[in-house]
This record gives structure tokens, C-alpha cells and sequence, in this order.
């Protein structure tokens, strides 16, 4: 009875999570506004005035990107947590909130991208992805800290693999925060890979935790 109460504790956050993980990449699409009539050229052509929207399809293609990645992470560190407590729960609601926070980032960097204020805008966005890999990090540490809050049985060399990444994760978006004093240019397409590396690095393999996920399905 506690095993199927803990594990009913650990879906209702993951669920809780996953709304807003997609409250959040939805809000995205938000900051890419359609072009006005008034606002075509001369010609009055749709063409160019879509081409100039181009910093904003970067700035949302790197936070969908990023967000997206976060969830691939989240649900695979929950393949192995098998109970929460408080501390869980505020680290999560942290992760959370620098997630519904990206959508202004992104739009801020979107609009300011090829403007003088541009690294500030920079700064800003990247300084945001700092911000929730340490707060991810936070996660994955309390959780797995003695394996107080992991299930029995887990692979220990996903484990390793899993904090390995977050170790060097937030070292990495710092890399790119520092960019940004120089090229916000740069600076996205960093975020931009890391984005995509660690959502493919992410992917659970089939060495997960097999006895949690069986035990998830045998569950009505």
C-alpha cells in the first residue's frame, strides 16, 4: 500500500509538471506576431515581411528547443524517482518556474535581437537558461542524494550518466551566458545545441528502471 501511495505521489507531480512544461511551449508561439497589412512594403508582398521575422523563429526555435529538452530530462529522471518530500517539491516547483518564465526571454531576445540593446537582451535570455539548469541540477541532486528518493533496483550507470550531465550542464549555458557579452549571435546557437544535445542525450534507454515502469503499467 505506502509502494502504490508513493508512486501515486510521483505521477501526480510528473502530470502536475507536464501541463505546465506544455502551458509553457505553447506561450512560445505567442511572441511571433503575424505581419500587418500596413506593415508590408512597397510592394506589398507577404514575402519579406515574413523573412524579417526571422530573430524571432531563432529566438522561438531555441526556447522550444530548450523547453523541450527539459521535459525529455524530466520524465526521464522520473523513471527513477519512486517518492518525493517537501524539498522535492519546492526544487520542482523552482525548475517551473524559470520554465513559464522563457517565453519572455524569448520574446524580449526576439524583438531586441538587431537592435544596439541586443546583449542585454542576450544576457537576459541566456542568464534565464543558467538559471533553470542550476535549478535542475538541484532536482536531480536532492533526489538522487544517497538514493533517498530513487527507486530500488535502478541502473547505477544511468545514474552516473544522468548527474554527469547535469554536473556539466550549467558549466555549459554559463559558457554561453559569457558569450553573450560578445556575440548574441553566438550565444543563442549555443543554447540552441545544448538544447538539442542534451534533449537527445536525454532519451531513456533500455536500461532505465524497468521495475518502476513495469510496475507503473500493472497499476489501474
Amino acid at each position: 500500500m505506502t509502494g502504490k501511495f508513493e508512486r501515486n505521489e510521483t505521477v501526480r507531480v510528473e502530470a502536475f509538471s507536464d501541463g505546465v512544461f506544455a502551458i509553457a511551449i505553447t506561450l512560445l508561439v505567442l511572441g511571433i506576431h503575424v505581419p500587418r497589412i500596413g506593415d508590408l512594403g512597397p510592394g506589398g508582398t507577404l514575402g519579406p515581411a515574413l523573412l524579417k521575422l526571422w530573430p524571432h523563429y531563432l529566438a522561438f526555435a531555441t526556447s522550444f528547443a530548450t523547453i523541450f529538452a527539459h521535459w525529455v530530462n524530466h520524465h526521464r529522471i522520473f523513471s527513477f524517482i519512486q517518492r518525493t518530500d517537501h524539498q522535492f517539491l519546492y526544487w520542482n516547483g523552482l525548475l517551473l518556474l524559470f520554465v513559464t518564465f522563457m517565453p519572455f526571454p524569448t520574446d524580449l531576445l526576439a524583438e531586441y535581437f538587431l537592435h544596439p540593446e541586443a546583449k542585454s537582451a542576450g544576457i537576459v535570455f541566456a542568464g534565464t537558461y543558467v538559471a533553470s539548469a542550476l535549478a535542475f541540477k538541484g532536482l536531480w541532486r536532492h533526489a538522487s542524494r544517497k538514493g533517498g528518493l530513487l527507486a530500488e533496483n535502478v541502473d547505477a550507470r544511468e545514474i552516473r550518466q544522468i548527474t554527469r550531465q547535469h554536473r556539466y550542464g550549467p558549466l555549459l549555458y554559463l559558457g554561453a551566458l559569457a558569450l553573450s557579452f560578445v556575440s548574441v549571435g553566438a550565444s543563442v546557437v549555443l543554447c540552441l545545441c545544448l538544447a538539442v544535445f542534451f534533449g537527445f542525450k536525454g532519451w531513456p534507454t533500455l536500461r532505465g528502471a524497468p521495475k518502476k515502469e513495469a510496475e507503473r503499467r500493472a497499476d489501474p
